[in-house]
């Protein structure tokens, strides 16, 4: 299994390397016929919204099946297999340029961390399995009705088809709100996010890693991919909602992670309230809103899966996620505890973090479009603030009141060394974030030309 991660991230390196910075088109594509009386053909390619996207996916399945080498995990081969065939079906998702087949990916992509969760998981594992499921299956078939609507008006499944297809008004508002199901589940949205935290509660630490780092970030790159450019005019005409929906995550759920008992669970609203920050930042649809809310999702990527592994790390040694059951370790497992800050200081976006670059971006763009929104997605940052060092302070620091505590030994070997490969790229995009930015620049400029333009012609 870590052979094919090496391999799997091996391969997705010459992409990011060989990728043409400056071009607008699709690159590295692969076309072959599959069913040809429908249109529907094998088509794979990518752009600046893919290309930082894949190269996540491969890194975090390598690094989650690098953590779980010792483990005494039953049945390990199957459990690996699961990431790995996970792994590829994500990334036939940030690929596939053919909607039959990017929906076959999304939906086949559910099935091994249906079975990593329901197998895997915690005592209430069938229950948040069930919900995740039904939850994310529901708001897809919406997704399969746009797409087969589309089909019908342009004769093809091809997403370059969609793109050319004039749409009126009133069927663009319901192709929007069609993808919007599928897609605000997915990341989640308030007030379909119900299901994540059980999900992240109940899943193994590997399955909460992927789920955070990865799977959350499908919905953003679908609105970018689908919604976005097939209906421009019904995306100018709802964008107020969603920037409200996105306002009530970053403030509500900022509110409901402040009092939670469960340091999963906080974690698990954490990444509400920050996916929510990447859809204000996408629907301001200014270059450095749009710019933000991808950068914020790669960041988030690499925060929320090292915030996770944190808790994993603690949990093996004490088997309780309770924040009462720590205080005081910071003279246990000082290793540990340093890192942990590292990455409690990114989720708040502090400056010289990865998470810094993407709040800012995305509050540049929010202050572009409204003033009023970007003063209350500022409270959002100082009540995230709030419930991260809040969560740090209970744990890491205090008195140690819980005398089995002093049994905890520190990072071993694998555990810091993957830490540390979080810990680089956090740090080394929040100083130097030119690399990121340059890849995604032409695709962001790209898209908010298309709807600038689109306007000024109505």
């Amino acid at each position: 299994a870590l052979s094919a991660g090496l391999i799997s991230f091996g391969v997705t390196w010459p992409i990011a390397i060989r990728f043409d910075l400056q071009s607008q088109l699709f690159q590295f594509q692969e076309f072959f016929h599959w069913i040809l009386p429908y249109r529907i053909n094998y088509h794979l390619g990518v752009d600046g919204f893919s290309v930082p996207l894949i190269l996540l996916t491969s890194f975090m399945t390598l690094l989650v099946i690098f953590s779980t080498q010792k483990s005494d995990i039953k049945n390990l081969p199957h459990y690996h297999a699961a990431f790995l065939i996970m792994s590829g079906l994500m990334i036939g998702v940030f690929c596939a340029l053919d909607a039959i087949l990017y929906y076959i990916f999304w939906e086949a992509m559910l099935i091994p961390m249906f079975l990593i969760i329901g197998i895997w998981g915690g005592p209430n594992r069938i229950y948040a399995t069930i919900k995740f499921f039904l939850y994310t299956v529901l708001g897809s078939l919406l997704m399969l009705v746009a797409f087969i609507y589309l089909y019908l008006n342009s004769g093809s499944f091809s997403i370059f088809d969609f793109y050319q297809l004039p749409i009126a008004l009133p069927a663009q508002i319901l192709i929007f709100l069609s993808f919007f199901m599928a897609f605000a589940v997915k990341i989640p949205m308030w007030p379909v996010h119900t299901w994540l935290p059980d999900a992240h509660v109940e899943a193994p630490t590997a399955g909460s890693v992927i789920l955070a780092a990865i799977m959350l970030k499908l919905g953003g790159y679908s609105f970018l991919r689908f919604a976005m450019p097939i209906a421009p005019d019904a995306t100018w005409l709802l964008k107020p909602i969603i920037i409200a929906l996105s306002l009530i995550a970053i403030v509500y759920i900022a509110l409901i992670a402040l009092v939670q008992k469960d340091m999963k669970k906080l974690i698990a609203y954490s990444s509400v309230d920050h996916m929510g920050f990447v859809t204000l930042g996408l629907f301001t649809l200014t270059q450095q809103g749009v710019e933000g809310g991808i950068f914020q999702m790669i960041s988030h990527g690499l925060v929320s899966a090292a915030l996770f592994l944190c808790v994993g790390v603690v949990y093996d040694r004490m088997h309780s996620r309770m924040i009462n059951s720590y205080g005081g370790i910071v003279t246990i497992i000082p290793k540990y505890s340093i890192l942990f800050m590292l990455f409690t200081l990114a989720a708040l976006g502090l400056p010289g973090t990865s998470g810094f670059i993407g709040e800012f971006l995305i509050l540049m763009g929010a202050f572009k479009d409204n003033f009023l929104v970007a003063v209350i997605a500022s409270l959002g940052v100082i009540l995230g603030a709030a419930y991260m060092l809040w969560l740090y302070k209970r744990v890491v620091f205090g008195k140690l009141v819980n005398e089995d505590l002093k049994k905890m030994f520190d990072l071993n070997r694998s555990e810091y060394l993957i830490l540390s490969c979080l810990a680089v790229p956090t740090l080394f995009f929040g100083f130097y974030p030119d690399p990121l930015i340059n890849t995604i620049e032409v695709s962001v400029t790209d898209l908010i030309n298309m709807h600038n333009t689109n306007i000024a012609s109505k």
